[in-house]
């Protein structure tokens, strides 16, 4: 009998050690604590007014990605002008709208030509354009400098984002390359700005879409949220955690809105048919999109507060890597599109809303600034 215990206490250890180890090579310690708080709280019933589901499209935009020269980013780009509209005009949500692909574009790859072709989409209702960046060793000063040249061009060369009509600022929406948000990584590599988001809403972002990151190590505690998050000064990764978006409560002037995608856990699909694959909402050549990662994304329930009759859905992509494209372009966007739409467009009691990453903000924002008991608009 000693001996079957002692084998049994060395095979629960071995577990550990191989749980242990599985934890911390995919990183799972920054959120498998929110995933387990998530998934022991008790599901809510439907609201009686059916559900209104938000979709956004993040494209991590990088025509000049991987050491790219002229030519090749912009047949990059020439591809995405001949095959992606024809393709979006087969689908619409509930409005009887076409997909919105949201571009963010990195402001080191700055190209008026490429934007140029780039605007042919979003001339034609399928696309806007928002600010993407790649910094690394950085201060807040340079920072600061490169989204304002940056926003700058966009809007007065271009004709994208938009002004403020209050204060007439050209505002945007942000995604941090390398996730590298707020110097979150533990090496302090691909950023070196620890006040970022301070630098962020004092130049004009409105809300930033870079989570989630996993499974890499900049990945926050807080998941499956639209929250804000205030920066502070010699204080890095501030956007860990932050003060969840409630219905009637919107943000201080110096708080930053992030809206994550889904995060989570894919039970059906394991590695030697033990391990759980992560769901991240990133759509690639290796995570194609299918209906069983749109009912995971559904699953998360990212929302607003006292909202609950609204589901926003932002996932993400590197839309100008060639894999990617082949998948996208050879189905991928149609089992997308056709996926959500039997989900939530034909689906009794769900209404299905295609968005761009600033309607995602402004829609947030219309509810955050509704009254906590009236119905939203």
């Amino acid at each position: 009998m000693g001996t079957l215990v002692i084998a049994f206490l060395i095979l629960l250890a071995g577990l550990s050690a191989g749980v242990y180890v599985v934890i911390r090579s995919r990183n799972l310690h920054y959120w498998l604590p929110a995933y387990i708080h998530e998934r022991l709280q008790p599901r809510c019933a439907p609201p009686a007014g059916g559900t209104d589901v938000y979709f956004c499209f993040a494209d991590h935009y990088e025509p000049y990605g991987h050491g790219a020269d002229a030519a090749t980013a912009r047949k990059r780009v020439s591809r995405w002008t001949e095959s992606y509209p024809p393709i979006a005009m087969r689908h619409t949500d509930s409005n009887g709208r076409h997909p919105v692909h949201s571009f963010f574009y990195p402001a080191e790859e700055y190209d008026p030509a490429v934007l140029d072709q780039v605007k042919t989409i979003c001339s034609a209702g399928l696309g806007d354009v928002e600010v993407h960046l790649h910094h690394d060793n950085d201060t807040a000063e340079n920072f600061g400098k490169a989204l304002d040249t940056f926003k700058t061009q966009l809007h007065e060369r271009h004709g994208f984002l938009r002004r403020d009509p209050d204060s007439g600022e050209i505002v945007y929406c942000f995604i941090h390359g390398n996730w590298a948000l707020d110097n979150s990584r533990p090496d302090g590599r691909w950023c070196g700005v620890d006040n970022e988001l301070e630098v962020l809403v004092r130049t004009g972002c409105r809300c930033d879409m870079t989570m989630p990151s996993a499974p890499s190590d900049t990945q926050t505690a807080k998941i499956n949220s639209i929250y804000f998050a205030r920066g502070h000064a010699g204080h890095r990764k501030s956007h860990d955690t932050g003060r969840d978006v409630v219905r009637g409560q919107w943000g201080a002037p110096d708080e930053l809105l992030l809206v994550q995608g889904p995060l989570c856990l894919n039970w059906k699909s394991r590695k030697f048919g033990l391990i759980p694959r992560i769901e991240s909402a990133e759509i690639s050549y290796d995570a194609p999109p299918t209906a069983e990662r749109v009912e995971l994304w559904e699953q998360c329930g990212v929302g607003v507060r006292g909202a609950e009759g609204h589901l926003f859905i932002k996932i993400h992509t590197h839309g100008a890597v060639e894999k990617t494209m082949d998948m996208l372009f050879s189905g991928g966007f149609d089992t997308l599109w056709q996926s959500l739409e039997t989900r939530f467009r034909d689906r009794p009691g769900y209404r299905l809303h295609y968005l761009s990453a600033w309607e995602m903000y402004q829609k947030i924002r219309q509810l955050a600034d509704a009254p906590a008991s009236g119905a939203a608009a």
